[in-house]
């Protein structure tokens, strides 16, 4: 509550993920190759084989997702053995071993096989050349066999990537000294995974640019996986070529299916083969964000594909969430996508606006599917309604063609007189009717200096009253005893209140209300320019 950081939570947290960690690499890296098996992994029916069993061609199937994952989990331990490290310097050599752990992983996912200095990826690997894709593959221990198959499975990879600030390397001598050196002895990896250790932007690495917009290109085309409302988490591509592979005389297939499930596996109650998933796409929204924080403006992609129209990463990120919003928002003609044709819950009073946050959504149509109640990962649209609910245009409208920060747009969180629009305003009024008030934040991507996750402010101002100094803040009662504070929302002026708090308790409280007001007023008074601030933005 009062901002105070609980390290002892953190350590007992990390030491649990330790084990959890070393239990995979125990017994899911079979081979000690870094490519890991996985299984089941909560994606149910994604493969062409039940992932839960032995596969009927023999051999170990090497997961892209598991070996994805497990290149992002290196780095959320990394992250959190850095925080430890800042009070207890102990945390610095296991900030290295996950450091180390996660380059190895990334280069057996591309370069399994290849010589010292060789940057081309092998078949050995899983990322396929040709098709410009991870994909899973069999390993019969001689050779292996792809599994054409563009899911999910080839875009959990980009979740594994992480910025290290010059500044935050330098709080860390043992763990930069340690860096240094597997870079300089194990130059071929490094080489081949980092795309710099001196230059932001697009670096010193092209084939990891060359992968990720090749990746990008099919993951924003909306022939493939891009949706009216989201990532799917099978190609639309398989709708017509659907993978098929025979073994021993029985027919095994995966296509685009974008409702239910037509197969039993794991039940038949879910469906990972087409459908739209929300916490892939947060993780994929969160991905696209970390990589804009490196390439900045220097790296752009066509968005959607085929549209003629190149955003940077940010900017695809926040395409991608408007798409998610509009599962939940009314279109012109009063219908959510998440209800499908249900002319009742869409239109009745008693109903229409009791939105149900459920499993999965269909891949075309957007309508809700699976238990209607699971508030938990289908309300992460709350934080995305928060972040980007302003700019978000309403559903089945057209979109600006123009739009260099993508904030201009017809949005959905307004009032109704507000969306009651003229057909005789041209574009330019329009524009400006709706564009979001300037501040001290106006929704630009910031990095925090920290080195901790990023954030995408959308505050519009932070004000005081005029008739308030923050240098003279008025005491308020204690949280414990409160009986009676009232808080006008404005002005932010707390009325006292009579309880039976202590004089010391008194003094801690309006010392945090000081520091409160203290804050806002920088905030009120700060200029991008500001270099003593907090953070640091990219334009």
């Amino acid at each position: 509550m009062y901002g105070v950081e609980d390290l002892d939570f953190l350590e007992g947290v990390f030491q649990k993920l330790l084990i959890n960690f070393t239990w995979w690499v125990n017994r899911k890296d079979l081979e000690g190759n870094n490519l890991f098996e996985g299984g089941f992994l909560g994606l149910d029916n994604i493969g062409v084989f039940n992932r839960s069993e032995p596969l009927p061609t023999g051999g170990t199937l090497q997961q892209s997702d598991s070996t994805g994952w497990m290149a992002f989990y290196c780095l959320q331990m990394l992250n959190i053995a850095l925080e430890l490290a800042k009070t207890r310097p102990v945390y610095e050599n296991i900030a290295s071993k996950f450091f180390e752990h996660f380059l190895l992983i990334a280069d057996a996912m591309s370069y399994r096989g290849a010589k010292k200095g060789e940057l081309e990826p092998t078949d050995q690997s899983l990322w396929d050349e040709k098709d410009k894709f991870y994909y899973d593959a069999i390993h019969f221990g001689d050779h292996t066999q792809s599994l054409p198959i563009r899911s999910l499975v080839g875009l959990i990879p980009l979740y594994a990537s992480l910025t290290l600030e010059p500044e935050l390397l330098n709080k860390f001598p043992s763990f930069k000294k340690r860096l240094d050196w597997f870079i300089e002895n194990r130059k071929s990896v490094a080489e081949r995974n980092i795309a710099s250790m001196t230059n932001r932007g697009v670096g010193e690495a092209p084939p990891l640019v060359d992968r990720l917009v090749a990746i990008l290109e099919r993951m924003l085309d909306e022939d493939e996986f891009l949706s009216d409302y989201g990532i799917r988490s099978l190609s639309k591509y398989h709708e017509q070529h659907p993978f098929e592979l025979d073994v021993h005389g029985q027919k095994y297939e995966v296509k685009y299916l974008p409702g239910e499930s037509d197969s039993g596996m794991f039940g038949g109650n879910s469906n990972w083969r087409g459908p739209i998933w929300f916490p892939v796409n947060f993780l994929l929204v969160e991905s696209l964000q970390r990589f804009y924080l490196y390439y900045g403006l220097d790296l752009k992609v066509e968005c959607p594909k085929g549209s003629g129209e190149y955003l940077n990463l940010a900017q695809c990120a926040q395409e991608i969430q408007h798409r998610l919003i509009h599962l939940f928002v009314p279109d012109a003609d009063g219908n959510r996508a998440c209800h499908g044709e249900n002319d009742l819950v869409n239109q009745d009073p008693h109903f229409k606006d009791y939105v149900p946050f459920y499993e999965y959504f269909d891949g075309d149509t957007g309508r809700g599917l699976g238990a209607s109640h699971q508030c938990g990962w289908t309300a992460v649209v709350a934080k995305w309604i928060h972040d980007n609910g302003t700019t978000c245009r309403t559903p089945k409208t057209p979109k600006p063609s123009t739009q260099p920060v993508r904030r201009n747009s017809i949005h959905s969180f307004e009032t109704e007189n507000e969306l009651a629009l003229s057909q005789e305003e041209d574009d330019d009024e329009l524009l400006e009717k709706f564009a979001p008030k300037a501040g001290p934040f106006p929704g630009r991507l910031v990095r925090r200096r920290s080195g901790k996750s990023l954030m995408n402010l959308t505050i519009q101002s932070l004000d005081l009253g005029e008739d308030e100094d923050p240098k003279d803040p008025e005491p308020i009662a204690g949280f414990r005893d409160l009986k009676n504070v009232t808080a006008e929302m404005g002005d932010l002026k707390l009325s006292k209140s009579v309880s039976n708090q202590s004089a010391d308790s008194r003094g801690h409280d309006q010392n945090l209300m000081s520091q409160i007001r203290s804050a806002f007023k920088k905030y009120k008074n700060r200029t991008d320019e500001d270099e003593a601030d907090e953070f640091e933005t990219r334009h």
